[in-house]
């Protein structure tokens, strides 16, 4: 907010959205409330049904399953049970909150990758993989060393949701 000469200038920025209102504070008041009063609701809506998760979340929520260690990032399964579908999702997982945090440079691993990260049969990874990339858990890229594999979105809440079934079980 700047004044000049009793004229005030208020610039509000909300997402990729600047507005700017300049005039005396009687006018200017009463708009930049207006706009708030329209922008808020709006706002605190759209955050109920977005999906976007931090390194910090990520951290917080898998803790129990993951570790950065120095051959790399690897799922710490200790005495879980688990099956490949979240063993390779947890792997992929693991390389992705590495690289968010400055541990590893791709948040994605080629099929070569992941069967030597989690030691599951190469068989078994592939078809795995093939199962969670038609249910959207995973996506295929491609890289510059050929197809890489990646979690989504929907992954990671797939994920969160049948580790604390067990967990609840277990």
């Amino acid at each position: 907010m700047t004044e000049n000469s009793g004229e005030i200038k208020v610039s509000i920025t909300i997402g990729d959205t600047t507005v700017e209102f300049t005039g005396s504070p009687e006018s200017v008041m009463p708009s930049l409330n207006g706009f708030l009063m329209k922008q808020i609701p709006t706002l605190n809506l759209a955050k109920r049904i977005m999906v976007n998760y931090s390194a910090t979340e990520l951290i917080e929520k898998f803790e129990d399953y993951i570790r950065i260690t120095p051959e790399g990032p690897r799922v710490w399964k200790e005495d879980k049970k688990m099956s490949d579908r979240e063993i390779i999702s947890l792997q992929l997982l693991a390389v992705r909150i590495a690289s968010e945090i400055g541990h590893g440079q791709d948040s994605e691993l080629s099929l070569g990758q992941i069967q030597s990260a989690t030691g599951i049969n190469p068989k078994s990874t592939s078809s795995r993989l093939s199962e969670i990339l038609k249910l959207g858990y995973v996506e295929k890229t491609s890289a510059e060393h050929g197809v890489a594999y990646r979690l989504t979105t929907q992954g990671i809440y797939w994920l969160e949701k049948a580790l604390m079934k067990k967990e609840r079980r277990g």
